[in-house]
């Protein structure tokens, strides 16, 4: 039987990973295994620079954080050694990332994830790998709207020059 003070500091813990899960939009698990020192340290790097929260995790805790929610059924993969990235407000970052790694470094597996509180399979977090980031995307689809715009000011200018032109060879 633990003493008080580990059970204690055990629960914190849970509460801890269990809020920090529930404040975010999206996670990855994955399995570290035979990933070097160097190689976890220019990971950890990239991932804190796109404002990924990464830390190892022991199964058991993170089971028990995730008791009781949609993610419940992520307890499958957790067996091995564990880690977790959490993004609080970027849905594709953990992913991109840790799939550009993962086809990098043949021993690091991605086990599964999340996505606004629901449990996705490895192949959705592969998709997600492959989404452009968000200022892309926005990109995109301002493009998008100003493309109809852009083709009615040609089209206006065109009549102008058009019209300029006609009534100068007129007079």
């Amino acid at each position: 039987m633990p003493n008080a003070k580990v059970l204690e500091a055990k629960q914190a813990a849970v509460a801890a990973l269990s809020a920090k899960i529930a404040d975010s939009v999206a996670g990855v698990i994955v399995d570290y295994s035979g990933t070097s020192v160097a190689d976890d340290t220019v990971l950890r790097k990239e991932l804190r620079e796109a404002g990924i929260d990464y830390s190892v995790v022991k199964n058991t805790l993170l089971g028990r954080a995730i008791e009781g929610t949609d993610l419940e059924e992520i307890k499958g993969v957790l067996e091995g050694t564990t880690a977790i990235a959490i993004s609080k407000d970027d849905h594709t970052a953990a992913a991109r990332i840790l799939k550009k790694f993962a086809d990098a470094h043949e021993n690091f597996k991605i086990k599964a994830g999340y996505l606004d509180g629901k449990a996705i399979s490895v192949e959705t977090v592969d998709s997600l790998a492959k989404l452009p980031t968000r200022d892309v995307l926005l990109a995109t689809v301002l493009g998008a709207f100003q493309a109809p715009m852009a083709s009615f000011a040609r089209a206006v200018q065109a009549i102008v020059d058009k019209n300029g032109e006609g009534e100068a060879v007129a007079e």
